[in-house]
């Protein structure tokens, strides 16, 4: 995937010094030539990079790109770390949008394509549309297949692995698509706009099969805007006097690490109160950094001592760091989905002045009870296949329906466990299936 595209996904925080500012307000370069940028990254790798003792440090003359020397200068993996495959560097107008304004610049239509990563003999199905872009003006829904993208094939796609097409370069850009839903086979025009993201996609309350009331809420993006949305969802649950809460982050590629602080509040309520919901430890040329993050109290929280979350290969960072921050607090997280992405560290942004942001890892994150470096992911209790024959929110889907199952009777529900999780292995035995980026979606972990 080209950076371009990965900036576009990764996309965008408030003002950087909200953020943290990485790197403690470092001056940028001396100008925005390729050698004093290379010069530039260089002495910031040094300074405030995670692995920056452990990193190769190559000298910056020998590299013609700011891209090239930027690859060389990451730590290629030890016994301890894998190699990092988290920092990345993009447009900062880009960056800005998506976290400072809620707004991305898409089509709003989200493939399946790590389920089918290697076999272009399945079909290519829509997992997720955007409530506010052109895909759902349009009507595409969850489960319809995509039969071709411009004139290109969906099995060619597949097999490609390539999905930047689904990433326009300017507002206007227009994508083809030939689509087979419930009423047959159609063709589609989508246009690229700006339009606001919705972080709360869902909230209901939901009867499980034996009665009890379940708060069913779907957090799609750890960002400013998550707030008001997701107090209102709790203000409906305490309200119904829900008795199990879903969370359902199996879309949630991070953000904030203070939202998902909140979003972990919410479920602990006085339970959780000021304690310790993740420390998050820096290098130790930078240990004075180091800080705990704590739970708060919101007003609506509902206080439970069990919460179910589902997940999968796009849950990532900030929303991993949910699951954990909630287990160090004595939380019984139950996990319902597949393995997690696997990154358990995070980023304070850089602007690099001269029109990019770089997101170094700069931290690793740990819970209360100084569990992390689940690089491998978070494996869930019950083991189920996304269900793209049912809409999010659907008691008949099937991460919902296994949760609303274990909270009745205590098990995973045997008809819905799978021998292998997804994120296992890949189809062609090429090794993990680990931080799988798709064109419109982001992974990050960022201090604010």
């Amino acid at each position: 995937m080209t950076i371009r595209h990965l900036a576009a996904l990764c996309a965008s925080a408030v003002l950087l010094t909200a953020c943290g500012g990485g790197g403690g307000g470092t001056p940028p370069p001396l100008s925005c030539s390729v050698a004093d940028q290379k010069t530039w990254l260089r002495d910031y790798f040094d300074d405030w990079y995670l692995w920056y003792a452990l990193a190769p440090r190559p000298a910056p003359a020998g590299f013609d790109t700011v891209q090239a020397y930027f690859d060389a200068s990451l730590f290629g993996g030890n016994a301890t770390f894998p190699a990092d495959r988290y920092s990345y560097f993009g447009p900062t107008e880009d960056f800005q949008r998506f976290f400072g304004d809620g707004i991305t610049r898409g089509y709003g239509l989200f493939v399946a394509g790590v389920e089918v990563e290697g076999r272009p003999d399945l079909p290519l199905r829509i997992r997720f549309i955007e409530p506010q872009s052109d895909a759902a003006t349009k009507g595409l829904l969850r489960g319809e297949q995509i039969l071709s993208i411009n004139g290109r094939s969906a099995s060619e796609i597949i097999a490609a692995d390539d999905y930047d097409v689904l990433v326009p370069d300017n507002v206007g850009d227009q994508l083809q698509l030939v689509v087979r839903g419930a009423g047959g086979d159609r063709s589609v025009t989508l246009v690229a706009r700006d339009y606001a993201l919705t972080p709360v996609t869902s909230a209901s309350v939901v009867d499980s099969p034996l009665g009890r009331k379940v708060g069913y809420v779907v957090v799609k993006d750890m960002i400013n805007q998550v707030d008001a949305p997701l107090d209102a969802a709790f203000a409906q649950f305490r309200a119904q006097g829900v008795t199990e809460v879903v969370l359902d982050l199996r879309y949630n590629g991070g953000g904030f690490v203070s939202t998902g602080a909140t979003v972990a509040s919410y479920v602990g309520g006085a339970r959780t109160s000021n304690q310790t919901y993740v420390q998050l430890l820096y290098s130790d040329q930078h240990a004075a950094s180091n800080r705990n993050v704590r739970f708060t109290a919101p007003a609506n929280a509902v206080g439970l001592s069990r919460v179910y979350v589902l997940s999968g290969p796009r849950t990532c960072s900030a929303s991993e760091q949910v699951i954990n921050g909630l287990r160090g607090a004595g939380i019984d997280v139950v996990q319902i989905g597949d393995v997690t992405c696997g990154k358990p560290v995070g980023f304070n942004p850089q602007d690099g002045g001269c029109g990019q942001t770089y997101s170094v890892v700069t931290f690793e994150s740990v819970n209360a009870r100084n569990e992390g470096r689940y690089f491998d992911g978070l494996v869930p209790q019950c083991d189920v296949a996304d269900d793209l024959d049912h809409p999010l929110g659907s008691t008949a889907e099937g991460l919902l329906s296994a949760a609303l199952s274990h909270a009745d009777f205590g098990v995973c529900p045997a008809a819905a466990r799978r021998a292998q999780p997804l994120s296992a292995a890949r189809a062609d035995g090429a090794g993990p299936r680990r931080m799988k980026i798709e064109p419109g979606e982001f992974q990050g972990m960022f201090t604010r």
